[in-house]
């Protein structure tokens, strides 16, 4: 990302597409962060009131019933033609205890479950991956494997149903390059995700992400949780987020 932007004509703008022109927006997911119960459903009535179509939600961090009893509320609100519904176990699951889980999941149209059982796994994950009946997207799983062949060796044994790419950790645009093109030889999709970057990384990301032209929902964030982030012109507007060419960077925050 560096050297890119060392050697493009304008310090921000590595790829040019039309998203990068302003033209084009990339649909996201809206994330809702861990917490109880009530606090939970405030972000997700937060999001589907601006706009997003497609949820993320973090489970894992309140008892399994509880989440479970959450996501049931939000299916006899929206169907799954009105919301799409994922969800991140961040590894909470244990392997004995992660298919039933699933199970109960499945019911709820739920669109695929990242990282259902902590990384390293691998038979297990394969196992589930096998017997699930639902999609499962491997996101810390790929973290730490860079050589081709380990990767080819991680995707024919697990065999999983989606991939999650942060570019930030699995080897940069081109480490991300020669995942997409595994995955896509094995018919596993894939959808790329930014991790809490900062709005000069989070811009990079995008505008790659433009280059490939998925129509799933990224999992791009804005950065909302910094308190001293640089101004960009990235924003997000309904469920989508865009780079408003109206809008400038905000340098002198840069220099100070």
């Amino acid at each position: 990302m560096a050297f890119m932007s060392l050697h493009a004509t304008t310090p921000f703008k590595l790829f040019d597409t039309d998203f990068t022109a302003g033209n084009a927006s990339i649909p996201i997911n809206g994330l809702i962060w861990m917490g109880d119960k009530d606090f939970m459903k405030q972000q997700i009535v937060e999001k589907l009131n601006t706009g997003f179509s497609c949820i993320k939600m973090k489970i894992g961090a309140i008892d399994f019933a509880s989440e479970i009893a959450l996501l049931k509320s939000i299916r006899q609100t929206f169907s799954r033609d009105e919301i799409e519904l994922r969800v991140d176990a961040n590894g909470a699951f244990s392997p004995k205890g992660a298919l039933d889980k699933l199970q109960q999941l499945a019911a709820l149209d739920i669109h695929s479950i990242e990282q259902p059982i902590k990384q390293g796994q691998w038979q297990e994950m394969a196992r589930l991956c096998k017997d699930t009946p639902l999609p499962i997207a491997l996101d810390e799983e790929l973290i730490g494997v860079f050589t081709l062949d380990e990767k080819i060796k991680l995707l024919d044994t697990i065999k999983p149903q989606y991939i999650i790419l942060k570019p930030s950790f699995i080897g940069g645009f081109k480490g991300t390059d020669e995942w997409i093109a595994l995955a896509e030889k094995r018919n596993i999709g894939w959808w790329i995700t930014s991790a809490l970057e900062s709005n000069i990384g989070l811009s990079a990301i995008a505008q790659y992400t433009a280059t490939k032209n998925s129509t799933l929902p990224q999992g791009l964030g804005t950065g909302s949780l910094y308190t001293n982030n640089i101004p960009a012109p990235l924003t997000v507007k309904a469920g989508a987020i865009l780079n408003d060419t109206s809008q400038q960077w905000d340098l002198d925050t840069i220099k100070n």
